[in-house]
């Protein structure tokens, strides 16, 4: 079946972003492969988004939520409701970003049938700089942080797609079949990881995917979080404030100590351990890295607060 005849639904997941959320559907409902329908998860179920997708030219559902689902959550209620629509792509979004222009989702659904994908993504970039990454991407024993570093040196390799790595959910686009096998996030991450644990289970699937090196999605820079260490061979993770670093240690805890993660231990324990105690000399901070990993590998999955 060609990708004109296929079914495309966009999801959005939102949370008290309204004028962030309005940039973002313009260039959604703006796209030349127009998508068949928008799904927007509101997870603040606030009057004025909703007043905001009617107001939409393309075909709209509003899914309020009156108990905060967060990304995780709210991404899998979008993600179901698309497959009950009857989509045969899912393209999902998220409220902060945005396609870099209008000509993205074809782009993206070009390079899928081309390569035979169940999974594409564009590439993830700096909103404020296009030519930067949002978030520093590892190709072999490489940091990348700029567009152009993503293509490869290797001339036969293929110019548009970098196979097997993906961000979700920044513009990724699903096949119906892989959401199928994959499944769709874990509602109990509700924030940060949850795309890695959902990137976890699409590379155990079997399924081809990858990213798109022809497009891009705009979102804001996230590379401050991604601290270097031994002269910026590797990086470590250390969000802004208490309560991303709950979710972030919290969630790896769980990453970490599913099958396919777990090789990944050894480097995990070596690489915070370096930041935490001999660059940052923070034995409290630490001791709260591992705290909170343990309540992830228990699956104790509370809120900051409880």
């Amino acid at each position: 079946m060609s990708s004109a005849n296929q079914r495309v639904i966009g999801v959005v997941v939102t949370h008290q972003r309204l004028a962030l959320l309005t940039e973002s559907l313009k260039v959604l409902a703006a796209q030349d492969r127009p998508l068949d329908h928008l799904i927007v998860v509101d997870n603040a179920a606030e009057p004025e988004v909703a007043e905001l997708v009617a107001a939409q030219p393309i075909p709209t559902t509003y899914l309020p939520s009156q108990h905060n689902l967060g990304g995780a959550g709210g991404f899998a209620l979008g993600m179901l409701h698309a497959l009950a629509l009857g989509a045969d792509w899912v393209w999902c979004a998220d409220d902060d970003g945005r396609p870099e222009g209008p000509q993205v989702l074809s782009t993206l659904l070009a390079c899928a049938h081309r390569h035979g994908l169940g999974e594409v993504s564009p590439v993830v970039v700096n909103i404020d700089e296009p030519d930067a990454l949002a978030f520093p991407l590892r190709r072999g024993l490489v940091w990348r942080r700029r567009r152009n570093e993503l293509f490869a040196d290797d001339e036969a390799a293929d110019d548009d797609l970098l196979p097997g790595i993906a961000s979700l959910m920044n513009g990724a686009l699903f096949a119906a079949g892989t959401l199928d096998r994959v499944g769709v996030p874990d509602l109990r991450l509700f924030v940060r990881g949850d795309e890695v644990e959902m990137h976890r289970r699409l590379a155990r699937s079997g399924i081809p995917f990858g990213t798109c090196l022809t497009t891009a999605y705009l979102h804001p820079d996230g590379s401050d979080e991604f601290r270097p260490i031994l002269g910026g061979r590797m990086h470590t993770q250390y969000p802004d404030n208490a309560a991303k670093r709950f979710f972030t240690y919290r969630n790896r805890g769980y990453l970490m100590s599913q099958p396919g993660m777990r090789k990944l231990l050894p480097q995990e324990y070596a690489r915070f351990a370096w930041y935490f105690l001999v660059q940052q000399r923070d034995l409290a901070g630490f001791r709260e890295w591992l705290r909170l990993r343990r309540l992830g590998r228990q699956e104790r999955f509370g809120r900051p607060s409880d």
